[in-house]
């Protein structure tokens, strides 16, 4: 049972709207033999932490440490995204905090983005700190990988 209490419903459900999930390559670059994991895009409502009275954020946004600024919300129109937070599959989450996203962008910013755009930064956050994979060569049965900073490997080769 909930206590009569108007801010009890943050405590028990999701501030997110799963909008996409998508395959992408996991170490953040495609090539033969790569692993695949899930990428999940997930939308906050411009109502989420909203500084526009009656929509029971009159105390603050609680969100404020982990989400972009909260937007005013107009009655006669759709709220929009307040955010875009993307994550990998099972990324972890504390209470309403995603531990360690791939990227926190605003609402604006994740529409205004193009496709090639949005997906460039997520392979630059799923490769992390390793070199970019710029050419591959394929001879017989043998894949050879060779990335940005100089370096290459075969395929079978651990990372």
């Amino acid at each position: 049972m909930i206590e009569n209490n108007d801010n009890a419903w943050h405590d028990i459900m999701s501030i997110y709207a799963t909008y996409w999930i998508l395959k992408f390559p996991a170490l953040g670059d495609e090539y033969p033999g790569c692993e695949w994991i899930d990428v999940i895009g997930q939308g906050v409502p411009g109502h989420i932490g909203t500084p526009t009275p009656s929509y029971g954020y009159e105390d603050g946004d609680p969100y404020a440490q982990f989400l972009p600024p909260a937007i005013p919300v107009d009655d006669d129109e759709n709220p929009g995204l307040r955010a875009m937070v993307i994550v990998k599959e099972s990324t972890p989450k504390v209470g309403q905090e995603y531990i360690c996203p791939l990227l926190v962008l605003s609402g604006s910013e994740y529409l205004a983005s193009s496709f090639q755009t949005l997906h460039e930064r997520i392979c630059e956050a799923l490769r992390g700190n390793r070199p970019r994979l710029v050419a591959q060569l394929i001879s017989g049965s043998e894949t050879q990988l060779f990335f940005e900073d100089g370096t290459h490997r075969k395929v079978d080769d651990p990372d």
